[in-house]
């Protein structure tokens, strides 16, 4: 298997990525997709670049697209701007300013942190990326739509009256940053995606990726669920940003996190990277899946006996807290800030705080009770492979940013939490989104009339890679049951977060058994339709979860969130990422491209600033 570890580019393509200041100044508002079909059936448009997706890294993707010039659709399997797990967190972008004292000051511990995996020179173009492009918010009137939020009365030592929200603009010296209420952030990104000329389609789920007769991925088609109908969208580049998978494990906002955006990727010859690293488990009070809260990174624990546990560093690993939680329940409680900041930090976070006051909860003053979510890919590290900064997945076409993407270039073995995957999105978005638009202006409005082939196989069509021959029809419902089994095994602390050669080989072998049956049970009755989304969700946690374990199982140490009980110290000579891929028969090989930490890297130098900012208007 060879794999690729830079892409060839064209010279549109190359300019279309060159930097913070290589962008154009836009048009005011980019065209408008062709309408082929608008009919009870069926919705058939064309456009420059199809995003698949709702969250920030999809938005910022079709801005920058749009940008360009291009016509874009966006569509979302939920109400763009409201779904996903972004939707239910607050916003704190990793944003460091280009000065090469403050970026080693940042990115070092990072590293260790990450357990060297991490690619400083990578790291510093994202943050390159993230620092120009969130400075363009103010200007698009960003500031003039928050609004103050109560900070909330709480039922037990809550803060009475309206607290303004947290400015997003508020400067240290000499720097910036950008923090606030993710809702309104997210409300406003779309409003600023329908402004530039975006036709965006809400609850439109993508199940399947479209090709030309030369492999080109050149559309996508789906199933509107409001109005029920199909759609189908034939472009000249796709932007995958379906975000990360969670296994249906209730983490808040994250069930509509299935896979099916990485297997689509697969099924047309991407490949996947760290994904062992995708067992990162979310902190939420007993009895809730309110996991949105960095809060409990620093905050103080005790187990079932009263015990206080010692912890080093929650970003990279959990294990100690999670092995308390084995024996018994374990209680937090937010010690770490006093009761001037108390306030502030209830309208950062509503949502969080809206729970804990209807449990009863002060959670700065009392201790309470703790339990765990599976958070997968979206906390954890794994996903599609991008080979250079056009975000390009490999395949012709094929672009791929935020969560569904693998982001272990810049937060390694360790979890991104909110900051650095923030950060991460605005960049692979705006990347992606510039990369997409200068593909199909190369290839023209004509491709987008040729004859295109779907490709989506478990989920859609029998035997998407089954070896037995189908011996039965498919079965009602057999999506269920195998969605159960799925979570079964990705689920539980005693299998992902604490693994072992002999449990990861009765999990993959219960996952190959599941994959088989899928392959003649897992069968929509109709490829675009309703229960097709049913069957591709499911199909996506399947295939994700073997990636995961088959990864796992190659990884013979412990390094950041893998923990193997049976090789629990760190081996220097593992120092590298390890790629998978394929559907039926999976593989697992070293990244070629080692990582880039500390002096290795070259030495940082500013890029030149934009030589233009967009009109607020």
């Amino acid at each position: 298997m060879v794999v690729p570890s830079t892409s060839p580019r064209s010279p549109s393509v190359a300019r279309a990525s060159s930097g913070p200041g290589a962008q154009r100044r836009p048009p005011r508002r980019a065209p408008r997709p062709s309408l082929v079909e608008d009919s009870a059936e069926h919705l058939h448009l064309h456009a420059d670049v199809l995003v698949i997706g709702g969250g920030p890294a999809a938005t910022w993707s079709a801005i920058a697209a749009s940008e360009q010039g291009a016509s874009v659709v966006l569509v979302d399997k939920g109400y763009c701007g409201t779904s996903g797990v972004a939707a239910t967190a607050g916003v704190g972008h990793w944003l460091v300013p280009p000065d090469a004292e403050r970026r080693d000051e940042e990115i070092t511990p990072r590293e260790e942190q990450g357990g060297y995996l991490t690619d400083r020179d990578w790291t510093n173009d994202v943050l390159d990326e993230a620092w120009y492009r969130t400075a363009l918010i103010e200007g698009w009137g960003y500031e003039r739509t928050r609004r103050s939020r109560p900070a909330g009365n709480g039922a037990r030592g809550g803060t009475t009256g309206p607290a303004p929200a947290p400015n997003p603009f508020a400067r240290r010296p000499g720097e910036r940053s950008f923090s606030g209420s993710s809702p309104d952030y997210l409300r406003f990104l779309r409003g600023k995606v329908k402004k530039n000329g975006v036709t965006v389609l809400d609850h439109s789920p993508a199940l399947e990726l479209l090709v030309d007769g030369e492999g080109v991925v050149s559309g996508a088609q789906g199933y509107q669920r409001q109005t029920g109908r199909a759609w189908r969208v034939a472009s000249g580049a796709v932007v995958l940003a379906t975000g990360g998978t969670t296994w249906k494990s209730h983490s808040l906002g994250g069930d509509v996190n299935t896979g099916e955006g990485h297997l689509m990727a697969a099924e047309v010859g991407a490949h996947l990277s760290s994904m062992e690293f995708s067992n990162f488990y979310g902190m939420v009070p007993f009895g809730t899946s309110m996991d949105k809260n960095g809060f409990f990174v620093t905050a103080s624990y005790w187990d079932h006996e009263g015990a206080p546990i010692a912890y080093e560093n929650l970003h990279k690993s959990r294990a100690e807290l999670l092995g308390a939680s084995l024996r018994g329940t374990i209680t937090a409680q937010f010690t770490q800030f006093g009761p001037e900041v108390r306030p502030t930090l209830r309208a950062a976070m509503p949502n969080f705080f809206m729970v804990t006051d209807k449990l009863g909860v002060d959670p700065f003053t009392e201790r309470f009770p703790m339990d765990w979510v599976q958070e997968g890919t979206v906390r954890g590290t794994g996903g599609i492979h991008v080979l250079d900064r056009d975000a390009w997945t490999g395949v012709p076409g094929l672009y791929a940013a935020g969560d569904v993407a693998a982001r272990d270039r810049v937060v390694g073995a360790a979890t991104g939490a909110g900051g650095p995957n923030l950060a991460w999105a605005v960049a692979s978005g705006t990347w992606s989104g510039r990369a997409a638009a200068a593909l199909a202006t190369d290839r023209g409005p004509s491709s987008r009339g040729q004859r295109l082939e779907p490709t989506g196989t478990l989920g859609l069509r029998p035997d998407g890679g089954a070896h037995r021959p189908r011996s039965a029809p498919a079965r009602e419902g057999a999506w269920r049951e195998i969605t159960a089994a799925v979570r079964d095994e990705m689920l539980p602390i005693d299998k992902s977060a604490f693994r072992h050669h002999h449990g990861l080989v009765r999990s993959l072998d219960t996952l190959d058994e599941l994959w088989d049956r899928a392959g003649t049970e897992l069968v929509p009755s109709d490829v675009r339709s309703a229960d097709a989304i049913r069957t591709r969700e499911t199909a996506g946690m399947l295939a994700m979860a073997r990636w995961a374990d088959r990864t796992a199982l190659h990884r013979t140490e412990t390094r950041g969130m893998h923990t193997r009980t049976d090789f629990p110290d760190t081996d220097p000579r593992q120092a590298r990422r390890l790629l998978t891929g394929g559907l039926r028969d999976l593989w697992v090989l070293p990244d070629p491209e080692p990582p880039v930490t500390g002096d290795a890297a070259a030495p940082y130098a500013a890029p030149t600033p934009p030589t233009w900012t967009e009109e607020a208007s």
